[in-house]
């Protein structure tokens, strides 16, 4: 195929795919490639020594909530000493916000992608503030993770199944229309989830403290429902990857040192520069001088065409992450300008119902010298401490330049050795 036709079946890849919330189990049990000695992190490939402060923080935490440390002295000697491996989600079908780390016993959702048959892997979300992903590992952090793989895990991982399963995107597309963007604001999506399930929650056989227990937490969580719609995402984003000669990204992510892309076209190669930091406001205490560069796998969301790129759907977002609405606006329009469609399933109302700007080209994003805009979380750049904020970011330019050249590189090599 060329360009054009590869692009135009990655488009309608990303378009017809059928995400649906299957199931929950443990991390080691239904992620490919999951061992007992591994944790999977947010963003390009990085190793301990490398890691921004809240990613060594989140680490530390996961190995105290896994039985291998005992305290952070512990945990720290254990992550440096070789003994325990450190590879991307994305390396294993699986998505994690913020640090983004999963490790053996912590429950995920499943997410199936009836159309292309390809799985996708999340972990719960804990909340926010002090909490694992943005690099707290307090006791109130570990008790929390073990109540959701006692109680939490278990009792949704019932109802899911007693319910059949939930068609994600059409949840989300409900949801966009609601005033969520789907990656920073998630309360209509999260209100969404708890009113199916609900009724598949009281049947699980749980005692009625256990369901109780569920319930505040969902109605306490507004962001309850990101890790489930990042999931869809991945699941998406990986039905459309590996189309030869598409240009399309299908892969965008941060590790809290440096942002990388996946190029549908150009395989498992990541293309990756130096992280920008977020501009926003921040919770009292707080200022950009504490702040972490950009962090997390969630703009898969914006890989697919929501979050970030759907920002006018959500106006209540704006005061969240700072700027105003006519900002919100301007963003919105400007992704058109780089992106190969606009969505056949998710609508903009305040857009006259225009489909939200789907398909990150890297050739648009050179010609147009425009690159993706982003809303995050931001996390303190210092481990244990947390959340700080949430603003705007934009990705490096540098990683579609370097995918760019490696792109010419690669037609190059075929060229020569056609004529050899």
């Amino acid at each position: 195929m060329n360009r054009e036709e590869a692009n135009q079946e990655v488009l309608k890849r990303l378009q017809d795919s059928e995400p649906w919330l299957v199931g929950i189990g443990r991390a080691i049990d239904v992620i490919p490639g999951m061992k007992k000695n591994l944790l999977l992190h947010a963003g390009p490939p990085i190793e301990w020594v490398e890691m921004c402060g809240p990613m060594q923080g989140a680490v530390i935490g996961a190995l105290i909530y896994e039985g291998l440390a005992k305290d952070e002295e512990e945990a720290r000697k254990l992550a440096a000493s070789g003994a325990i491996g450190f590879e991307p989600n994305h390396e294993h079908q699986a998505v994690g916000p913020m640090a983004g780390i999963t490790s053996p016993s912590m429950p995920v959702y499943i997410l199936h992608n009836k159309k292309y048959g390809n799985y996708a892997y999340i972990n719960l979300n804990e909340g926010l503030g002090k909490v694992l992903r943005f690099g707290a590992f307090s006791p109130e952090v570990i008790d929390r993770l073990k109540w959701m793989e006692r109680v939490l895990g278990p009792v949704l991982k019932a109802a899911i199944e007693q319910s059949g399963g939930m068609d994600w995107k059409a949840l989300v597309t409900q949801a966009l229309q609601m005033g969520d963007d789907c990656h920073n604001r998630n309360r209509a999506a999260t209100a969404l989830f708890a009113k199916q399930m609900g009724q598949h929650l009281c049947k699980t056989g749980f005692s009625d403290d256990d369901i109780s227990s569920v319930f505040a937490f969902i109605n306490g969580n507004e962001h309850f429902a990101l890790n489930i719609t990042m999931g869809m995402c991945k699941s998406i984003a990986d039905a459309a990857h590996n189309v030869e000669g598409s240009t399309i990204v299908t892969a965008m992510a941060r590790n809290g040192v440096d942002f990388g892309i996946r190029v549908s076209g150009l395989g498992d190669r990541w293309f990756v520069a130096p992280a920008n930091t977020p501009k926003g406001l921040y919770f009292p205490g707080f200022s950009e001088a504490d702040s972490n560069p950009d962090l997390g796998d969630s703009t898969i969301t914006e890989t697919i065409g929501i979050g970030g790129f759907a920002m006018a759907t959500a106006p209540a977002l704006v005061s969240f992450v700072g700027g105003n609405y006519k900002d919100a606006v301007k963003f919105t329009l400007e992704m058109y300008e780089i992106t190969g469609t606009e969505n056949k399933n998710f609508k903009i109302p305040a857009l006259d119902f225009r489909g939200t700007a789907t398909g990150v080209d890297l050739v648009k994003v050179l010609e147009t010298g425009s690159v993706p805009r982003i809303n995050t979380g931001i996390a303190h750049k210092n481990p244990g401490v947390g959340q700080i904020g949430a603003g705007l970011v934009t990705a490096p330019m540098e990683c579609f330049k370097k995918a760019a050249r490696y792109m010419v590189e690669q037609k190059q090599n075929r060229k020569q050795n056609a004529s050899a």
